[in-house]
C-alpha cells in the first residue's frame, strides 16, 4: 500500500490553513467564505469586546523556548481574571482570638464547676454516713458534758465536774451546741452536725484555692481532701475537731478573699481564728499560717510594705483577742493540761512518722510536687494569653509553697515531741487542709494541659479513695459496739448507785437521765477513804474500795487500761460482795474481746 498524494483535512486540522483560505470546515463539511465574515487563522474573527487577546495565526516550525528560566507568559484565563479584579482592597480575614475560649470565668464554667463540686460533696457525705458504731468515749464525754452545761444554764444545776480543767476545748462552746442537737435528734444528729462542718470546710477549701490558683486546681484540692481518712471520720464524729477545722478554713478563706479589699478588712478573720482556738486549743498551732497568708496573698497586688502591714494588723488583732480570752476566762488549766504541758507518751518517733505517712503521706507528696512545679513555672492557665499576666514572682511562689506544705508537718512534729499518737489522725487532717491547695496544683500539673493525661489524676484520686475508705472503716471499728452492754446494765442504773467502768463516759451518756458524772469512777486514777478514815490512792484505792464493796456495778472491757482491769479482776475473784453478771463478746479492729460485768450482791 502506498500513501495517497492527496489528503483531505479534517474539520479541525490545523494544517488545513492553505486549503481553507476560501472557507472553513464544520461538522457538515466545507463552508465557503462569504463576504463580511471575520477572518483569523482558524476561521474566526477578532472581537475586542469578547476576546481581548486575539489569537495568533499558526506559524510552522519549532516554538521558541522561554529564555532566562522564566515561565511561559500567563494563560488567557489568568490574564482575564487579573484584568477583571477590582481595584479596591481584596478579601480580609477577620481578627480572631489566640485561643478558642476566654480565660475569664463565665456562667457556663461556673455552672460546670459547681456541679462537679456538688458531686465531690456528695461523695464525701456518702463516705461519712456509711460509718456506723455506738458512741465513742470522747463523743459520749463531750455530749454528756454539754447536757450538764445546759442544765446549769437553764436550771441552775451545779456541774458535776470542772470540765474546763481537763477538756481540750472550751466546754461552753462545742459541747453545748452538740448537746442541743443531740437532745433533739440523738447521736446521729450530733454526728450529722460534724458532717455539715466538714462539708462546709471542703466548700471553703474549693473557694480559697480557686482564688489562689484556678478552678481546676480548686476542684482537685476539694476532691482529694474529701476522701482523706481524717475528713471522712471527722465528718461523722461528734467531737470538737470538725467545728475547729471549719473555723480555721473560714478564717483562711476570709484572709484570701479580702486580698484586694482595704487592709482593715483582714481583721474579720481575727475573731474567727480565735474562736477556732476556743473550740479546740490545738488549733492555735495553725494560727501563724493564717497570719502569714495575709502577707503572701496581698504581696503581688499591694507590694511588700503594705502586705507586711496587713500581716502585722492581723497578728495584732488575733493576739489581742487571745489575751482578752485568757484574761476573762479560766481555761488556762485545760490549755496547759491538754496542750502545752501535756504528759509525754511512750510512742517512738519512727512509729509516729509511719502512722502520719499512712494517713496523709500520699496527699502530702502530691502537695510537695505541686509546690515544686509552681515554683518552677507560675503559669496556671492553658491559654497563651496567660503569659501576659503578672508573674507573682518566684520568691513569693516559693514562700507560698513552703508555708502551705510546711503546715502539714506541724502536727506530726509536735506529736513526735510528745511521743504520743493520741488524736494524731485528726491533727494530720488539720495540716492537710492547708496543704490541699498545693496538692490541687500538683494534680493539674500531673494531668497536663487540656487533660492530656487524665488517667494519672484518676489513679491518684482512686488510690486515696481506697485508702480513705479502708482507714475510716478501721478507725470506726476500734471501739467495741456497746449496745449489748447498755441493755445489760440498764436495769441497775439509778441516781444512788456508785459505778466503776473502763469507759464510764459511754454508759453515762446513754443513762444521763438516771446517773450523773459523780457516780462513775474510771480506771485512770482513783482516791478512796475507807470507814476508818484511811486514805488510799492509785492501785491501792481500787483494792480497798472493792474489798469494802464500794461499787454497785463494775463494767470492764479489757482494752482501755488492761493493767488496772487485771487489778480489779484479781480483787473481785472470791470477793463475797460481787458476782459475775455477764460476759459479752465483741469484735473490733484489733480482733475480739468481751465486756465483763459484775453486780454487787451484798
Amino acid at each position: 500500500m502506498t500513501r495517497p498524494d492527496h489528503r483531505t483535512p479534517g474539520p479541525h486540522d490545523p494544517y488545513a490553513e492553505e486549503d481553507t483560505a476560501g472557507g472553513r470546515f464544520d461538522p457538515d463539511g466545507f463552508v465557503p467564505r462569504r463576504p463580511g465574515d471575520p477572518q483569523d487563522g482558524y476561521g474566526h474573527g477578532h472581537d475586542a469586546r469578547t476576546r481581548p487577546y486575539p489569537r495568533q495565526p499558526y506559524r510552522p516550525g519549532v516554538p521558541e523556548q522561554p529564555q532566562g528560566g522564566h515561565d511561559d507568559r500567563p494563560t488567557r484565563a489568568l490574564r482575564a481574571v487579573a484584568e477583571q479584579a477590582p481595584a479596591g482592597p481584596g478579601y480580609h480575614v477577620p481578627d480572631t482570638p489566640e485561643v478558642s475560649w476566654d480565660m475569664a470565668t463565665g456562667r457556663r464554667r461556673d455552672r460546670i464547676s459547681r456541679a462537679v463540686l456538688l458531686c465531690v460533696l456528695t461523695v464525701q457525705a456518702v463516705l461519712s454516713l456509711r460509718l456506723s458504731n455506738t458512741a465513742f468515749q470522747d463523743e459520749a464525754l463531750y455530749l454528756a458534758a454539754g447536757h450538764a452545761q445546759l442544765d446549769q444554764l437553764l436550771h441552775g444545776t451545779p456541774l458535776p465536774k470542772d470540765y474546763a480543767a481537763y477538756f481540750s476545748g472550751s466546754p461552753q462552746l462545742y459541747p453545748v451546741l452538740a448537746a442541743l442537737v443531740d437532745g433533739r435528734f440523738g447521736l446521729a444528729g450530733a454526728r450529722s452536725l460534724s458532717l455539715v462542718f466538714m462539708l462546709a470546710t471542703t466548700g471553703l477549701l474549693y473557694s480559697l484555692t480557686r482564688r489562689l490558683f484556678n478552678e481546676r486546681a480548686a476542684l482537685a484540692a476539694a476532691a482529694l481532701f474529701a476522701v482523706l481518712h481524717s475528713t471522712v471520720v471527722m465528718g461523722y464524729y461528734a467531737t470538737y475537731d470538725a467545728a475547729a477545722v471549719f473555723l480555721l478554713a473560714l478564717a483562711t478563706w476570709i484572709v484570701v478573699r479580702t486580698d484586694r479589699a482595704p487592709a482593715a478588712a483582714v481583721l474579720l478573720a481575727a475573731p474567727v481564728a480565735v474562736l477556732a482556738v476556743g473550740v479546740k486549743y490545738a488549733a492555735a498551732l495553725y494560727l501563724p499560717t493564717v497570719v502569714v497568708l495575709a502577707l503572701l496573698t496581698a504581696w503581688r497586688r499591694r507590694g511588700v510594705g503594705p502586705a507586711v502591714g496587713r500581716m502585722a494588723l492581723l497578728g495584732l488583732g488575733v493576739g489581742a483577742l487571745l489575751a482578752a480570752g485568757v484574761y476573762a476566762t479560766d481555761l488556762m488549766a485545760g490549755v496547759r493540761q491538754t496542750t502545752t504541758d501535756r504528759e509525754h507518751g511512750t510512742d517512738g518517733a519512727g512509729f509516729l512518722l509511719r502512722r502520719s505517712a499512712e494517713w496523709g503521706g500520699l496527699m502530702f507528696l502530691t502537695a510537695v510536687g505541686g509546690a515544686v512545679s509552681y515554683v518552677r513555672r507560675s503559669r496556671m492557665h492553658e491559654s497563651p494569653l496567660a503569659r501576659r499576666l503578672d508573674d507573682p514572682g518566684r520568691r513569693r511562689r516559693a514562700l507560698l509553697g513552703l508555708v502551705l506544705c510546711g503546715t502539714a508537718v506541724l502536727a506530726p512534729a509536735y506529736q513526735v515531741h510528745l511521743a504520743t499518737q493520741v488524736s494524731l489522725f485528726k491533727h494530720v487532717g488539720f495540716g492537710l487542709l492547708f496543704a490541699a491547695p498545693m496538692a490541687g496544683v500538683g494534680v493539674t500539673r500531673l494531668v497536663g494541659a487540656h487533660f492530656r493525661y487524665p488517667q494519672f489524676g484518676i489513679m491518684l484520686w482512686t488510690a486515696m479513695l481506697c485508702l480513705g475508705i479502708a482507714q475510716a472503716d478501721w478507725r470506726f471499728a476500734l471501739w467495741p459496739d456497746s449496745s449489748k452492754m447498755v441493755r445489760t446494765v440498764e436495769p441497775y442504773m439509778n441516781s444512788r448507785g456508785h459505778y466503776l467502768g473502763s469507759t464510764p463516759e459511754v454508759p453515762l451518756y446513754y443513762f444521763r437521765e438516771e446517773t450523773t458524772h459523780r457516780q462513775w469512777q474510771s480506771v485512770f486514777g482513783m482516791e478512796y477513804r475507807d470507814e476508818k478514815g484511811t486514805y488510799f490512792s492509785g492501785d491501792d484505792a481500787y483494792r480497798a474500795a472493792l474489798r469494802d464493796g464500794e461499787f454497785d456495778l463494775i463494767v470492764l472491757d479489757g482494752l482501755t487500761n488492761p493493767r488496772v482491769d487485771d487489778i480489779v479482776v484479781e480483787a473481785v475473784r472470791g470477793n463475797p460482795h460481787y458476782r459475775l453478771l455477764a460476759n459479752l463478746p465483741f469484735r473490733n479492729s484489733a480482733g475480739t474481746g468481751e465486756y465483763r460485768v459484775w453486780i454487787k450482791t451484798s
